[in-house]
């Protein structure tokens, strides 16, 4: 399975959602590949925001040799789920689909909800870390009965 998550620079959200996941998937032994773009270009080829760095060492998982990238229309083909952090980035990836197929890879990361973009309030990142990973967790139990069933 390979799954993609997404936010707006690349370098707070989805990275986080990115490594939190990846570091359930291998603690569960599964071979699943996990990874994340953005839909904004500004920070292509960076590292993640340091603060999302730091609340992720603080819980275990290590995301700082993420690099971001931008969103690319071939990732359709690439992945077989797409979660995107807010309205703004769904509207972004979904434009991009050719067809209902890749309309349909997309979804909302939370069932309800946005996820708060942290980066200009330092006081969101450990909040966040924690309704992504608990969406993390919730999301790997998703996908594993998915693929019991399948």
């Amino acid at each position: 399975m390979k799954i993609l998550m997404v936010c707006l620079g690349n370098i707070c959200r989805s990275p986080l959602a990115h490594g939190i996941l990846a570091h359930l998937v291998e603690e569960e032994g599964l071979d699943w590949t996990v990874e994340s773009a953005g839909t904004g270009d500004w920070h292509v080829g960076q590292g993640p925001d340091r603060r999302s760095v730091s609340v992720a060492k603080k819980y275990g998982v290590d995301i700082a040799a993420q690099r971001a990238r931008l969103f690319d229309y071939d990732f359709f083909d690439q992945y077989d789920h797409i979660f995107v952090m807010d309205e703004s980035n769904y509207r972004d990836v979904t434009a991009l689909a050719r067809n209902e197929e890749e309309r349909g890879k997309v979804k909302m990361f939370l069932l309800e909800g946005v996820v708060p973009d942290p980066y200009f309030d330092e006081s969101l990142f450990e909040p966040v870390y924690h309704l992504v990973e608990n969406r993390c967790r919730e999301l790997l139990n998703e996908l594993v009965d998915t693929t019991r069933t399948n």
